[in-house]
Protein backbone atom coordinates (compact mmCIF):
# COMPACT_ATOMS: atom_id res chain seq x y z
CA UNK A 1 0.00 0.00 0.00
CA UNK A 2 2.90 2.36 0.71
CA UNK A 3 4.31 1.66 -2.76
CA UNK A 4 0.93 2.47 -4.31
CA UNK A 5 0.57 5.66 -2.27
CA UNK A 6 4.03 6.92 -3.25
CA UNK A 7 3.55 6.07 -6.91
CA UNK A 8 0.08 7.51 -7.01
CA UNK A 9 0.97 10.76 -5.27
CA UNK A 10 3.89 11.31 -7.63
CA UNK A 11 1.62 10.68 -10.61
CA UNK A 12 -0.99 13.10 -9.32
CA UNK A 13 1.60 15.83 -8.63
CA UNK A 14 3.19 15.38 -12.06
CA UNK A 15 0.00 15.36 -14.07
CA UNK A 16 -2.44 17.55 -12.18
CA UNK A 17 -0.02 20.42 -11.63
CA UNK A 18 0.38 20.64 -15.39
CA UNK A 19 -3.01 22.39 -15.51
CA UNK A 20 -1.95 25.01 -12.98
CA UNK A 21 -2.21 27.86 -15.50
CA UNK A 22 -5.55 29.55 -16.15
CA UNK A 23 -7.21 28.80 -19.48
CA UNK A 24 -10.21 29.96 -21.48
CA UNK A 25 -12.02 28.87 -24.62
CA UNK A 26 -9.63 31.07 -26.61
CA UNK A 27 -6.68 28.88 -25.60
CA UNK A 28 -8.02 26.10 -27.82
CA UNK A 29 -7.58 26.10 -31.60
CA UNK A 30 -10.17 28.17 -33.46
CA UNK A 31 -11.58 25.10 -35.23
CA UNK A 32 -11.76 23.00 -32.06
CA UNK A 33 -15.37 21.95 -31.39
CA UNK A 34 -17.02 22.06 -27.98
CA UNK A 35 -20.31 20.21 -27.92
CA UNK A 36 -22.68 17.95 -26.03
CA UNK A 37 -24.13 14.57 -26.88
CA UNK A 38 -27.15 12.28 -26.78
CA UNK A 39 -28.26 9.16 -28.65
CA UNK A 40 -31.52 8.31 -30.40
CA UNK A 41 -32.94 5.73 -27.99
CA UNK A 42 -31.90 7.69 -24.93
CA UNK A 43 -33.24 11.08 -26.09
CA UNK A 44 -35.98 10.73 -28.69
CA UNK A 45 -38.70 8.60 -27.07
CA UNK A 46 -41.70 8.19 -29.43
CA UNK A 47 -40.77 4.52 -29.55
CA UNK A 48 -43.77 3.40 -31.62
CA UNK A 49 -44.71 6.61 -33.43
CA UNK A 50 -44.61 7.51 -37.10
CA UNK A 51 -43.45 4.13 -38.36
CA UNK A 52 -40.61 3.36 -35.96
CA UNK A 53 -40.28 -0.36 -35.13
CA UNK A 54 -38.52 -2.10 -32.20
CA UNK A 55 -34.75 -2.32 -31.92
CA UNK A 56 -32.81 -4.71 -29.72
CA UNK A 57 -32.58 -1.89 -27.17
CA UNK A 58 -36.38 -1.75 -26.90
CA UNK A 59 -36.48 -5.50 -26.37
CA UNK A 60 -33.61 -5.51 -23.90
CA UNK A 61 -34.91 -2.66 -21.76
CA UNK A 62 -38.39 -4.16 -21.57
CA UNK A 63 -36.96 -7.58 -20.69
CA UNK A 64 -34.17 -6.81 -18.22
CA UNK A 65 -34.91 -3.38 -16.73
CA UNK A 66 -37.68 -1.49 -15.00
CA UNK A 67 -36.70 1.54 -17.10
CA UNK A 68 -36.90 2.09 -20.84
CA UNK A 69 -36.67 4.75 -23.52
CA UNK A 70 -40.31 4.61 -24.64
CA UNK A 71 -40.72 8.30 -23.80
CA UNK A 72 -37.23 9.24 -22.56
CA UNK A 73 -37.07 13.05 -22.59
CA UNK A 74 -39.20 13.22 -25.77
CA UNK A 75 -36.57 14.76 -28.00
CA UNK A 76 -38.60 13.57 -30.99
CA UNK A 77 -41.28 16.16 -30.24
CA UNK A 78 -39.17 18.68 -28.32
CA UNK A 79 -36.11 18.87 -30.58
CA UNK A 80 -36.67 22.53 -31.46
CA UNK A 81 -36.80 23.43 -27.77
CA UNK A 82 -33.60 21.48 -27.14
CA UNK A 83 -31.78 23.02 -30.10
CA UNK A 84 -32.75 26.45 -28.79
CA UNK A 85 -31.18 25.53 -25.45
CA UNK A 86 -28.01 24.54 -27.32
CA UNK A 87 -27.97 27.86 -29.14
CA UNK A 88 -28.50 29.84 -25.94
CA UNK A 89 -25.62 27.91 -24.39
CA UNK A 90 -23.33 28.73 -27.31
CA UNK A 91 -22.86 25.06 -28.16
CA UNK A 92 -20.64 24.62 -31.20
CA UNK A 93 -21.58 21.03 -32.04
CA UNK A 94 -24.21 18.45 -31.16
CA UNK A 95 -23.61 14.72 -31.31
CA UNK A 96 -26.66 12.52 -31.85
CA UNK A 97 -27.41 9.18 -33.48
CA UNK A 98 -29.80 7.99 -36.17
CA UNK A 99 -32.37 5.41 -35.07
CA UNK A 100 -32.02 2.62 -37.64
CA UNK A 101 -35.63 1.50 -37.15
CA UNK A 102 -37.00 5.04 -37.37
CA UNK A 103 -35.29 5.57 -40.71
CA UNK A 104 -35.61 2.03 -42.15
CA UNK A 105 -38.26 0.20 -40.10
CA UNK A 106 -37.60 -3.27 -41.53
CA UNK A 107 -33.84 -2.95 -41.16
CA UNK A 108 -33.46 -2.96 -44.93
CA UNK A 109 -35.63 -1.80 -47.78
CA UNK A 110 -38.05 1.14 -47.86
CA UNK A 111 -37.23 4.39 -46.07
CA UNK A 112 -39.75 5.72 -43.57
CA UNK A 113 -40.65 9.22 -44.86
CA UNK A 114 -41.63 10.51 -41.40
CA UNK A 115 -38.37 9.29 -39.87
CA UNK A 116 -36.42 10.84 -42.72
CA UNK A 117 -38.22 14.14 -42.25
CA UNK A 118 -37.48 14.18 -38.51
CA UNK A 119 -33.73 13.93 -39.00
CA UNK A 120 -33.72 16.41 -41.88
CA UNK A 121 -35.61 18.88 -39.70
CA UNK A 122 -33.30 18.29 -36.74
CA UNK A 123 -30.20 18.88 -38.86
CA UNK A 124 -31.79 21.94 -40.46
CA UNK A 125 -32.58 23.35 -37.02
CA UNK A 126 -29.00 22.80 -35.86
CA UNK A 127 -27.61 24.46 -38.97
CA UNK A 128 -29.94 27.42 -38.51
CA UNK A 129 -28.14 28.22 -35.25
CA UNK A 130 -24.67 27.43 -36.57
CA UNK A 131 -24.37 24.19 -34.57
CA UNK A 132 -22.28 21.47 -36.23
CA UNK A 133 -24.08 18.09 -36.34
CA UNK A 134 -21.87 15.12 -35.46
CA UNK A 135 -23.83 12.02 -36.40
CA UNK A 136 -23.34 8.54 -34.98
CA UNK A 137 -24.83 5.99 -37.37
CA UNK A 138 -25.11 3.13 -34.87
CA UNK A 139 -25.63 3.45 -31.11
CA UNK A 140 -26.69 0.02 -29.76
CA UNK A 141 -30.06 -0.06 -31.57
CA UNK A 142 -29.95 -2.85 -34.18
CA UNK A 143 -33.38 -3.56 -35.69
CA UNK A 144 -34.95 -6.43 -33.78
CA UNK A 145 -35.99 -7.92 -37.11
CA UNK A 146 -32.35 -8.40 -38.12
CA UNK A 147 -31.47 -9.85 -34.72
CA UNK A 148 -34.31 -12.35 -35.12
CA UNK A 149 -33.44 -13.14 -38.73
CA UNK A 150 -29.74 -13.93 -38.42
CA UNK A 151 -28.34 -12.99 -35.01
CA UNK A 152 -27.23 -9.42 -35.69
CA UNK A 153 -23.60 -8.54 -35.07
CA UNK A 154 -22.37 -12.12 -34.72
CA UNK A 155 -23.32 -12.80 -38.35
CA UNK A 156 -21.42 -11.33 -41.28
CA UNK A 157 -24.73 -10.53 -42.98
CA UNK A 158 -24.88 -7.44 -40.75
CA UNK A 159 -22.02 -5.88 -42.74
CA UNK A 160 -24.13 -5.57 -45.88
CA UNK A 161 -27.20 -4.31 -44.01
CA UNK A 162 -25.19 -1.78 -42.00
CA UNK A 163 -23.50 -0.48 -45.14
CA UNK A 164 -26.87 -0.04 -46.85
CA UNK A 165 -28.17 1.84 -43.79
CA UNK A 166 -25.09 4.06 -43.80
CA UNK A 167 -25.56 4.67 -47.52
CA UNK A 168 -29.04 6.09 -46.85
CA UNK A 169 -27.63 8.33 -44.11
CA UNK A 170 -24.84 9.65 -46.32
CA UNK A 171 -27.16 10.24 -49.27
CA UNK A 172 -29.94 11.93 -47.32
CA UNK A 173 -28.00 13.93 -44.71
CA UNK A 174 -24.43 14.17 -45.96
CA UNK A 175 -24.70 17.59 -47.59
CA UNK A 176 -25.19 19.05 -44.10
CA UNK A 177 -23.22 16.53 -41.98
CA UNK A 178 -19.43 16.68 -42.08
CA UNK A 179 -18.65 14.47 -39.08
CA UNK A 180 -19.71 10.82 -39.04
CA UNK A 181 -19.04 8.14 -36.44
CA UNK A 182 -19.97 4.71 -37.72
CA UNK A 183 -20.28 2.72 -34.47
CA UNK A 184 -20.48 4.00 -30.91
CA UNK A 185 -17.79 2.81 -28.46
CA UNK A 186 -17.22 -0.41 -30.41
CA UNK A 187 -15.01 -1.98 -27.73
CA UNK A 188 -17.35 -1.73 -24.76
CA UNK A 189 -20.30 -2.44 -27.06
CA UNK A 190 -18.80 -5.81 -28.01
CA UNK A 191 -17.87 -6.57 -24.39
CA UNK A 192 -21.10 -5.41 -22.77
CA UNK A 193 -23.39 -6.93 -25.37
CA UNK A 194 -21.63 -10.23 -26.06
CA UNK A 195 -19.43 -10.99 -23.04
CA UNK A 196 -21.16 -9.42 -20.02
CA UNK A 197 -24.78 -9.43 -21.15
CA UNK A 198 -25.21 -5.92 -19.72
CA UNK A 199 -26.23 -4.12 -22.91
CA UNK A 200 -28.47 -5.02 -25.86
CA UNK A 201 -28.96 -7.66 -27.14
CA UNK A 202 -27.72 -9.14 -23.84
CA UNK A 203 -25.65 -12.14 -24.89
CA UNK A 204 -23.32 -14.01 -22.51
CA UNK A 205 -22.46 -17.46 -21.28
CA UNK A 206 -24.73 -18.61 -18.45
CA UNK A 207 -23.12 -17.75 -15.13
CA UNK A 208 -24.49 -17.87 -11.64
CA UNK A 209 -24.91 -14.10 -11.32
CA UNK A 210 -25.90 -13.30 -14.92
CA UNK A 211 -29.18 -14.30 -16.52
CA UNK A 212 -28.46 -14.52 -20.24
CA UNK A 213 -30.72 -16.65 -22.38
CA UNK A 214 -28.18 -17.02 -25.17
CA UNK A 215 -24.55 -16.36 -25.99
CA UNK A 216 -20.95 -17.50 -25.64
CA UNK A 217 -18.72 -15.05 -23.77
CA UNK A 218 -15.52 -16.72 -24.93
CA UNK A 219 -16.17 -16.26 -28.67
CA UNK A 220 -19.01 -13.84 -29.43
CA UNK A 221 -17.37 -10.57 -28.33
CA UNK A 222 -14.51 -11.18 -30.75
CA UNK A 223 -16.81 -12.22 -33.61
CA UNK A 224 -19.01 -9.17 -33.04
CA UNK A 225 -15.97 -6.88 -32.76
CA UNK A 226 -14.55 -8.30 -35.99
CA UNK A 227 -17.81 -7.70 -37.82
CA UNK A 228 -17.98 -4.15 -36.43
CA UNK A 229 -14.54 -3.39 -37.86
CA UNK A 230 -15.52 -4.84 -41.23
CA UNK A 231 -18.86 -2.98 -41.22
CA UNK A 232 -17.11 0.27 -40.34
CA UNK A 233 -14.53 -0.28 -43.07
CA UNK A 234 -17.23 -1.11 -45.61
CA UNK A 235 -19.22 2.04 -44.80
CA UNK A 236 -16.05 4.13 -44.81
CA UNK A 237 -15.03 2.77 -48.22
CA UNK A 238 -18.50 3.53 -49.58
CA UNK A 239 -18.39 7.08 -48.24
CA UNK A 240 -14.98 7.79 -49.68
CA UNK A 241 -15.82 6.36 -53.10
CA UNK A 242 -19.33 7.77 -53.47
CA UNK A 243 -19.74 10.86 -51.30
CA UNK A 244 -16.56 12.36 -49.86
CA UNK A 245 -15.47 14.39 -52.89
CA UNK A 246 -18.79 16.21 -52.97
CA UNK A 247 -19.73 16.32 -49.29
CA UNK A 248 -16.22 16.90 -47.86
CA UNK A 249 -16.90 15.09 -44.61
CA UNK A 250 -14.85 12.79 -42.38
CA UNK A 251 -15.70 9.39 -40.94
CA UNK A 252 -14.38 7.53 -37.91
CA UNK A 253 -14.96 4.79 -35.34
CA UNK A 254 -15.23 5.35 -31.59
CA UNK A 255 -13.95 3.25 -28.70
CA UNK A 256 -14.49 3.32 -24.95
CA UNK A 257 -11.21 4.26 -23.29
CA UNK A 258 -10.47 3.77 -19.61
CA UNK A 259 -7.50 5.68 -18.31
CA UNK A 260 -5.02 2.91 -17.50
CA UNK A 261 -2.05 3.16 -15.16
CA UNK A 262 -0.01 0.55 -13.24
CA UNK A 263 -1.06 -0.12 -9.65
CA UNK A 264 2.60 -0.24 -8.60
CA UNK A 265 5.89 0.35 -10.39
CA UNK A 266 6.60 -3.39 -10.51
CA UNK A 267 7.48 -5.02 -13.82
CA UNK A 268 4.49 -7.34 -13.45
CA UNK A 269 2.03 -4.45 -13.21
CA UNK A 270 3.65 -2.59 -16.08
CA UNK A 271 3.34 -5.68 -18.29
CA UNK A 272 -0.27 -6.15 -17.15
CA UNK A 273 -1.03 -2.54 -18.05
CA UNK A 274 0.41 -3.01 -21.52
CA UNK A 275 -1.73 -6.14 -21.92
CA UNK A 276 -4.80 -4.16 -20.88
CA UNK A 277 -3.92 -1.45 -23.39
CA UNK A 278 -3.62 -4.04 -26.15
CA UNK A 279 -6.99 -5.60 -25.31
CA UNK A 280 -8.90 -2.37 -24.62
CA UNK A 281 -7.26 -0.06 -27.20
CA UNK A 282 -5.31 -2.21 -29.62
CA UNK A 283 -8.19 -4.59 -30.30
CA UNK A 284 -9.80 -1.95 -32.53
CA UNK A 285 -7.09 0.65 -33.05
CA UNK A 286 -4.30 -1.63 -34.27
CA UNK A 287 -6.39 -3.00 -37.18
CA UNK A 288 -7.55 0.53 -38.04
CA UNK A 289 -4.02 1.96 -38.04
CA UNK A 290 -1.73 -1.01 -38.78
CA UNK A 291 -4.04 -3.63 -40.29
CA UNK A 292 -4.17 -6.47 -37.75
CA UNK A 293 -4.87 -7.44 -34.14
CA UNK A 294 -2.25 -7.15 -31.36
CA UNK A 295 0.08 -10.12 -31.06
CA UNK A 296 -0.89 -10.71 -27.43
CA UNK A 297 -4.54 -11.15 -28.42
CA UNK A 298 -3.56 -13.62 -31.11
CA UNK A 299 -1.46 -15.55 -28.62
CA UNK A 300 -4.04 -15.62 -25.81
CA UNK A 301 -7.13 -16.22 -27.92
CA UNK A 302 -5.77 -18.51 -30.61
CA UNK A 303 -8.54 -19.69 -32.97
CA UNK A 304 -11.21 -17.77 -30.98
CA UNK A 305 -9.94 -14.55 -32.57
CA UNK A 306 -11.18 -14.13 -36.15
CA UNK A 307 -8.62 -13.64 -38.90
CA UNK A 308 -8.61 -10.87 -41.49
CA UNK A 309 -8.09 -11.83 -45.12
CA UNK A 310 -5.48 -9.87 -47.04
CA UNK A 311 -8.25 -7.93 -48.76
CA UNK A 312 -9.90 -7.13 -45.41
CA UNK A 313 -6.61 -5.94 -43.93
CA UNK A 314 -6.28 -3.42 -46.74
CA UNK A 315 -9.87 -2.30 -46.33
CA UNK A 316 -9.76 -1.88 -42.53
CA UNK A 317 -6.33 -0.27 -42.39
CA UNK A 318 -6.65 3.49 -42.74
CA UNK A 319 -10.46 3.39 -42.79
CA UNK A 320 -10.87 5.94 -39.98
CA UNK A 321 -10.26 9.62 -40.64
CA UNK A 322 -10.41 10.13 -36.87
CA UNK A 323 -10.78 8.15 -33.66
CA UNK A 324 -13.64 8.87 -31.30
CA UNK A 325 -12.71 8.53 -27.63
CA UNK A 326 -15.35 7.93 -24.98
CA UNK A 327 -13.86 8.39 -21.52
CA UNK A 328 -15.29 8.63 -18.03
CA UNK A 329 -12.87 7.24 -15.48
CA UNK A 330 -9.43 5.79 -14.76
CA UNK A 331 -8.38 2.49 -13.20
CA UNK A 332 -5.11 1.14 -11.90
CA UNK A 333 -3.97 -2.18 -13.36
CA UNK A 334 -2.34 -5.03 -11.49
CA UNK A 335 -1.29 -8.52 -12.45
CA UNK A 336 -3.81 -10.85 -10.79
CA UNK A 337 -2.93 -13.29 -8.06
CA UNK A 338 -4.55 -16.69 -8.66
CA UNK A 339 -7.32 -17.33 -6.15
CA UNK A 340 -8.81 -20.74 -5.45
CA UNK A 341 -12.54 -20.79 -6.10
CA UNK A 342 -15.33 -23.29 -5.83
CA UNK A 343 -17.05 -21.69 -8.81
CA UNK A 344 -16.26 -22.68 -12.37
CA UNK A 345 -13.76 -20.27 -13.91
CA UNK A 346 -15.26 -17.69 -16.24
CA UNK A 347 -14.19 -17.59 -19.86
CA UNK A 348 -14.90 -14.10 -21.11
CA UNK A 349 -13.17 -10.95 -22.31
CA UNK A 350 -11.92 -9.88 -18.88
CA UNK A 351 -10.60 -13.36 -18.07
CA UNK A 352 -8.79 -13.38 -21.41
CA UNK A 353 -7.25 -9.97 -20.70
CA UNK A 354 -5.90 -11.36 -17.43
CA UNK A 355 -5.61 -8.22 -15.31
CA UNK A 356 -7.31 -6.81 -12.23
CA UNK A 357 -8.80 -3.32 -12.04
CA UNK A 358 -8.15 -1.31 -8.90
CA UNK A 359 -10.62 1.54 -8.74
CA UNK A 360 -9.39 4.87 -7.44
CA UNK A 361 -11.32 6.16 -4.45
CA UNK A 362 -15.08 5.77 -4.39
CA UNK A 363 -16.46 3.85 -7.35
CA UNK A 364 -19.78 2.38 -8.44
CA UNK A 365 -21.69 2.07 -11.69
CA UNK A 366 -23.27 5.42 -10.84
CA UNK A 367 -20.45 7.41 -9.27
CA UNK A 368 -16.69 7.71 -9.64
CA UNK A 369 -13.85 10.04 -8.86
CA UNK A 370 -12.87 12.96 -11.06
CA UNK A 371 -9.43 12.00 -12.41
CA UNK A 372 -8.64 14.44 -15.23
CA UNK A 373 -5.08 13.22 -15.76
CA UNK A 374 -6.54 9.86 -16.85
CA UNK A 375 -7.91 11.40 -20.04
CA UNK A 376 -4.57 13.04 -20.71
CA UNK A 377 -2.93 9.63 -20.37
CA UNK A 378 -5.38 8.22 -22.94
CA UNK A 379 -4.75 11.00 -25.46
CA UNK A 380 -1.00 10.77 -24.99
CA UNK A 381 -1.04 6.98 -25.37
CA UNK A 382 -3.07 7.09 -28.59
CA UNK A 383 -0.79 9.83 -29.93
CA UNK A 384 2.39 7.88 -29.24
CA UNK A 385 1.14 4.38 -30.11
CA UNK A 386 -1.12 4.99 -33.11
CA UNK A 387 0.55 7.70 -35.19
CA UNK A 388 -1.23 10.65 -33.57
CA UNK A 389 -4.60 10.34 -35.34
CA UNK A 390 -7.19 13.11 -35.22
CA UNK A 391 -9.31 12.57 -32.10
CA UNK A 392 -12.71 13.71 -30.91
CA UNK A 393 -13.58 13.14 -27.26
CA UNK A 394 -17.16 12.14 -27.99
CA UNK A 395 -18.36 11.51 -24.43
CA UNK A 396 -17.16 12.67 -21.04
CA UNK A 397 -19.32 13.46 -18.05
CA UNK A 398 -20.37 12.71 -14.51
CA UNK A 399 -23.53 10.94 -13.29
CA UNK A 400 -25.31 12.37 -10.27
CA UNK A 401 -28.47 11.36 -8.45
CA UNK A 402 -31.54 12.73 -10.17
CA UNK A 403 -33.48 15.04 -7.92
CA UNK A 404 -34.63 18.64 -7.89
CA UNK A 405 -31.22 20.00 -6.94
CA UNK A 406 -29.72 22.02 -9.76
CA UNK A 407 -26.48 22.94 -7.98
CA UNK A 408 -24.35 20.17 -9.51
CA UNK A 409 -21.00 21.64 -8.45
CA UNK A 410 -19.18 18.27 -8.60
CA UNK A 411 -20.13 18.02 -12.26
CA UNK A 412 -18.76 21.52 -12.91
CA UNK A 413 -15.47 20.55 -11.26
CA UNK A 414 -15.39 17.32 -13.26
CA UNK A 415 -15.97 19.00 -16.64
CA UNK A 416 -13.51 21.85 -16.13
CA UNK A 417 -10.84 19.43 -14.95
CA UNK A 418 -11.23 17.22 -18.00
CA UNK A 419 -11.32 20.14 -20.41
CA UNK A 420 -8.02 21.21 -18.85
CA UNK A 421 -6.57 17.76 -19.49
CA UNK A 422 -7.59 17.98 -23.15
CA UNK A 423 -5.82 21.32 -23.44
CA UNK A 424 -2.68 19.85 -21.87
CA UNK A 425 -2.74 17.00 -24.40
CA UNK A 426 -3.13 19.44 -27.29
CA UNK A 427 -0.21 21.53 -26.03
CA UNK A 428 1.80 18.30 -25.93
CA UNK A 429 1.06 17.57 -29.58
CA UNK A 430 -2.15 15.52 -29.53
CA UNK A 431 -4.33 16.13 -32.59
CA UNK A 432 -7.51 16.34 -30.52
CA UNK A 433 -10.17 18.34 -32.34
CA UNK A 434 -13.28 18.30 -30.18
CA UNK A 435 -14.81 17.66 -26.76
CA UNK A 436 -18.43 16.62 -26.13
CA UNK A 437 -20.06 16.56 -22.72
CA UNK A 438 -22.35 13.62 -22.03
CA UNK A 439 -25.11 14.57 -21.92
CA UNK A 440 -26.94 17.67 -23.11
CA UNK A 441 -29.94 16.96 -20.89
CA UNK A 442 -31.01 14.18 -18.54
CA UNK A 443 -31.71 11.15 -20.72
CA UNK A 444 -32.49 7.48 -20.22
CA UNK A 445 -29.28 5.69 -19.20
CA UNK A 446 -28.60 2.05 -19.99
CA UNK A 447 -27.43 1.03 -16.52
CA UNK A 448 -29.31 3.43 -14.26
CA UNK A 449 -32.46 4.41 -16.11
CA UNK A 450 -33.42 7.86 -14.87
CA UNK A 451 -31.87 7.65 -11.41
CA UNK A 452 -28.32 8.90 -12.10
CA UNK A 453 -28.32 11.07 -15.22
CA UNK A 454 -25.48 13.14 -16.65
CA UNK A 455 -27.39 16.09 -18.08
CA UNK A 456 -26.37 19.72 -18.17
CA UNK A 457 -30.12 20.39 -18.14
CA UNK A 458 -32.45 18.86 -15.57
CA UNK A 459 -35.55 17.12 -16.91
CA UNK A 460 -38.56 16.86 -14.61
CA UNK A 461 -39.78 13.39 -15.54
CA UNK A 462 -42.85 13.84 -13.33
CA UNK A 463 -43.97 16.81 -15.39
CA UNK A 464 -46.17 15.89 -18.40
CA UNK A 465 -44.29 18.53 -20.37
CA UNK A 466 -40.89 17.17 -19.29
CA UNK A 467 -39.73 20.65 -18.37
CA UNK A 468 -36.03 21.40 -18.87
CA UNK A 469 -34.13 23.54 -16.36
CA UNK A 470 -30.45 24.56 -16.49
CA UNK A 471 -28.16 23.11 -13.85
CA UNK A 472 -25.11 24.95 -12.59
CA UNK A 473 -23.06 22.90 -15.07
CA UNK A 474 -25.12 24.31 -17.97
CA UNK A 475 -24.48 27.84 -16.73
CA UNK A 476 -20.77 27.12 -16.30
CA UNK A 477 -20.44 25.59 -19.78
CA UNK A 478 -22.35 28.55 -21.26
CA UNK A 479 -19.98 31.00 -19.60
CA UNK A 480 -16.93 29.05 -20.71
CA UNK A 481 -18.07 28.75 -24.32
CA UNK A 482 -18.88 32.44 -24.50
CA UNK A 483 -15.56 33.54 -23.04
CA UNK A 484 -17.04 34.78 -19.79
CA UNK A 485 -15.45 32.11 -17.59
CA UNK A 486 -11.87 31.02 -17.38
CA UNK A 487 -10.50 28.23 -15.26
CA UNK A 488 -8.16 29.93 -12.83
CA UNK A 489 -5.27 28.69 -10.79
CA UNK A 490 -7.53 28.87 -7.74
CA UNK A 491 -10.05 26.56 -9.43
CA UNK A 492 -7.35 24.02 -10.20
CA UNK A 493 -5.96 24.23 -6.67
CA UNK A 494 -9.42 23.41 -5.35
CA UNK A 495 -9.71 20.51 -7.78
CA UNK A 496 -6.38 19.13 -6.56
CA UNK A 497 -7.49 19.52 -2.95
CA UNK A 498 -10.80 17.75 -3.63
CA UNK A 499 -9.04 14.98 -5.53
CA UNK A 500 -6.41 14.40 -2.88
CA UNK A 501 -9.00 14.30 -0.12
CA UNK A 502 -11.27 11.84 -1.90
CA UNK A 503 -8.66 9.39 -3.17
CA UNK A 504 -6.34 8.83 -0.23
CA UNK A 505 -5.38 5.15 0.16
Amino acid sequence: MQTLSLFFNLLVIFLVTRVSDAFTRKDFPDDFLFGAATSAYQWEGAFDEDGRTPSVWDTYSHTYSRYNGDIACDGYHKYKEDVKLMAEMGLEAFRFSISWTRLIPNGRGPINPKGLLFYKNLIKELRKYGIEPHVTIYHYDLPQSLEDEYGGWINRKVIEDFTAFADVCFREFGDDVKLWTTINEATIFAIGSYSDGLSPPGHCSPYELINCSTGNSSTEPYIAGHNMLLAHASASKLYKLKYKNKQRGTIGLSIYAFGLSPYTNSTEDEIATQRAQDFLFGWMLKPLVFGDYPDVMKRVLGPRLPVFSEEEIEQVKGSSDFIGIIHYTTVLITNPTPKPSLLSPRHDFYADMGVEFVHIGKYSLYEWESIPWGLEIVLEYVKESYNNPPIYVLENGKPMKHDSMLQDTPRVEYIQGYIGSVLNAIKNGSDTRGYFVWSLIDVYELLSGYMHPYGLYYVNFSDPGLKRSPKRSASWYTGFLNGKIDVTSQDITQLKRNFSGSSSM
